[in-house]
């Protein structure tokens, strides 16, 4: 799939992964959209090609809004890459009693519900383009972890989540083939994202050295070169693809 001279969405646009993608797809000529909250778009980085626009991906209205815009851009919408998502921990059964429903709720609703909602949107926008000379019109890369796989204490509301998203790949894949759309998902690791910022230096570590090799923290901007290797490999699809040094999660 050629980037250049194309429309690309990137939810979660404004920082961590998202902000690493948008950058690098601008870089190859495409033209960004990238998604997020308000409050995160404030403090977003200038990245020329990259043009952010508010939307809650747990609002369906605002994401139609937002793939249109991009869909209207002059140039085909060809690619999305959701980074979206939140990942609160709590125990199913804790000190405080039993997990709040309402935040299980919540984390599926942004991290699963939300990844389907642009999916869904933006495939309806990309199935309208003109295909190339092989019938491709575009593709969605969709953001899981390893936590679908090696899910932790504390982690069920999260691991469901992206769970979901791991068993959405393939039949999104089969879905949207008759459209020349290929879905794919990356599972990262422990990615050094603004988030990890706020611990210490000794917990990082501790991170750190329990990744296989390369012993250390995945950083953004691989996780934005895989996502384009995956764009530019024409015969990826309905694939998940661990980012993660070979780490397989503890317990706790």
């Amino acid at each position: 799939m050629r980037i250049t001279d194309t429309a690309a969405v990137v939810t979660g646009g404004a920082s961590g992964l998202g902000a690493a993608t948008a950058a690098a797809l601008a870089a190859r000529g495409s033209s960004v959209f990238a998604l997020d909250l308000e409050p995160a778009i404030a403090n977003a980085p200038q990245v020329e090609g990259v043009t952010y626009l508010a939307a809650d991906v747990t609002d369906a209205e605002s994401v139609r809004s937002a793939v249109e815009t991009a869909a209207g851009s002059g140039v085909p919408l060809r690619i999305v890459v959701n980074c979206a998502g939140i990942g609160p921990s709590a125990r199913i059964l804790g000190r405080g009693g039993v997990h709040d429903l309402a935040l299980y709720a919540k984390i599926v609703q942004v991290n699963l519900i939300g990844t389907f909602t642009v999916l869904a949107l933006a495939a309806e926008q990309i199935a309208r383009t003109e295909g190339d000379e092989h019938g491709q019109r575009g593709v969605v890369i969709n953001t899981a972890s390893v936590a679908a796989f090696d899910g932790q204490v504390g982690q069920a509301a999260y691991s469901s989540s992206k769970g979901g998203i791991v068993g959405l790949t393939l039949p999104a894949a089969r879905d949207l083939a008759q459209y020349g759309i290929r879905v794919c998902t990356i599972a990262p690791g422990i990615i050094d994202t603004p988030l990890l910022a706020t611990v210490s230096a000794e917990f990082r570590a501790a991170l750190a050295d329990g990744i296989p090799f390369p012993r250390r923290l995945g950083r953004p901007d691989e996780f934005a070169q895989l996502a384009l290797s995956v764009i530019d490999h024409d015969y990826l699809n309905g694939e998940v693809f661990r980012m993660d040094g070979a780490l397989r999660m503890a317990p706790r």
